[in-house]
């Protein structure tokens, strides 16, 4: 506790306090790509059980697991990591917004579309 009123009255004093309703577009995009890969994962999951109790081979769970580690995680790294490398004095920054809409909106048209893109085309290659 007294670690966050230190660090509170730091940013105070030299000029770092935000004003009340801005957003942090670090923090937000961070927090857009934890719960994105949470609905994916769990998206995914349901998908592919569907998919398996309608016959599809049982290799499917494990390539859908090939590509959430080689393709899904790193293009979620790369959204967090363009946002996270903004400085402070950026990091609220109004005029960011619309390009942080277009990238929160590719993330999630990722995240949802995603497993039933993959499925689907599984389906139509087997």
């Amino acid at each position: 506790m007294g670690k966050a009123i230190d660090e509170q009255a730091y940013r105070y004093t030299h000029g770092e306090a935000r004003r009340p309703g801005t957003r942090d577009w670090r923090k937000s995009m961070s927090d857009n790509v934890a719960l994105a890969l949470i609905v994916y994962t769990g998206l995914q999951i349901f998908v592919t059980v569907k998919a398996l109790e309608k016959g599809m081979p049982s290799l499917l769970p494990y390539l859908l697991l090939v590509v959430l580690v080689v393709a899904i995680i790193p293009a979620c790294r790369w959204f967090e990591r363009r946002w996270k490398d903004i400085d402070d004095a950026h990091a609220a920054d109004p005029a960011l917004s619309g390009d942080y809409r277009r990238d929160q909106a590719l993330l999630w048209t990722m995240a949802i579309g995603l497993p039933f893109a993959i499925a689907y085309g599984c389906k139509a290659i087997l």
